[in-house]
């Protein structure tokens, strides 16, 4: 039964691999609390009660917040949604169990003056292909506003003839063109000439961001490349990929970008998930306007 709602989020809804494991991984966490496993479990014999005792007991016995609590939920939601839409089971059990209340939390993001400074180093020329690669990363994920799946998704035949232009396969395999700006363009056309140059792809394989070996870059590979530039590089606090990410919606935003159009920058499916960089923005005015404004200079 699991196997069958796996496999209507591969080819329906159309998850990535990483996103069923965790449906897969969240799901028979429960089946196995209930006792049971896949092979005999019974949908009908779950109650409510069964999902609430499930959160209580996540709660408790591990040191999960509550926004991983509530994708671990999220994941059981969907499960019976999906039994009971297919016939399996009588009623939606999870449809009346409520969500964790998570603290509000705003994206972090680099600021201005310190992002200038990371472009300028990653738009430096070097004959060093990883030192190339590395940089190209780091542009991207903050030119491109790129989640990390996205980035290691990336394949050559993505960009337009001029590389002007890249087409992202984000979440549910939804497609987005993201413009590509003319210094990331330069940098994209000289990390292409260094894999050529020193005969970095010898397999033909398709991807943009290579290793040394000439195969596609893994994720955790990224992870670490993008933490070790922004730590070079003087970032306090949070240091990722998707921090990246925030930086590049946060200053679009500060510019005077629309949000609809930011949100169709990220690929995100609402706007209320782009929204979240309002507060970003409100903060940065109030910091503006206690600098600035002479009342507000003298702490009055």
């Amino acid at each position: 039964m699991l196997t069958r709602f796996l496999q209507y989020l591969a080819a329906e809804r159309r998850y990535s691999p990483l996103t069923i494991r965790n449906y897969r991984r969240d799901i028979g966490r429960f089946i196995e609390w209930l006792g049971t496993d896949e092979a005999s479990f019974d949908p009908a014999a779950v109650r409510t009660e069964d999902i609430r005792e499930w959160i209580v007991h996540r709660s408790v016995s591990t040191s999960l917040g509550a926004a991983s609590i509530n994708r671990e939920v999220s994941s059981l939601r969907s499960f019976f949604r999906w039994l009971h839409r297919t016939g399996r089971c009588e009623r939606d059990i999870c449809r009346s169990v409520p969500s964790l209340r998570t603290p509000k939390r705003l994206p972090v993001f680099v600021p201005e003056s310190r992002m200038s400074d990371i472009v300028g180093d990653c738009t430096a020329e070097s004959d060093d292909f990883v030192a190339e690669r590395n940089a190209l990363i780091v542009l991207l994920l903050y030119a491109c506003g790129l989640r990390l799946a996205e980035l290691v998704g990336i394949d050559r035949d993505d960009f337009n003839h001029d590389f002007t232009t890249l087409r992202i396969r984000g979440k549910g395999d939804k497609e987005r063109l993201v413009p590509v700006l003319e210094f990331v363009r330069e940098k994209i056309l000289r990390y292409l000439d260094l894999i050529g140059r020193q005969n970095i792809c010898k397999s033909g394989e398709k991807a943009l961001i290579l290793t040394q070996q000439g195969e596609r870059i893994s994720r955790s590979t990224v992870y670490r490349t993008v933490r070790e530039q922004l730590q070079r590089s003087g970032v306090q606090g949070k240091k990722s990929p998707h921090v990246l990410r925030h930086t590049f919606a946060t200053h679009l935003l500060n510019g005077g970008a629309d949000m609809r159009e930011i949100q169709e920058l990220l690929g995100h499916a609402s706007l209320q998930a782009t929204q979240v960089y309002t507060h970003n923005s409100i903060a940065v005015l109030k910091a503006v306007y206690a600098k600035a404004h002479p009342r507000g200079k003298r702490g009055e």
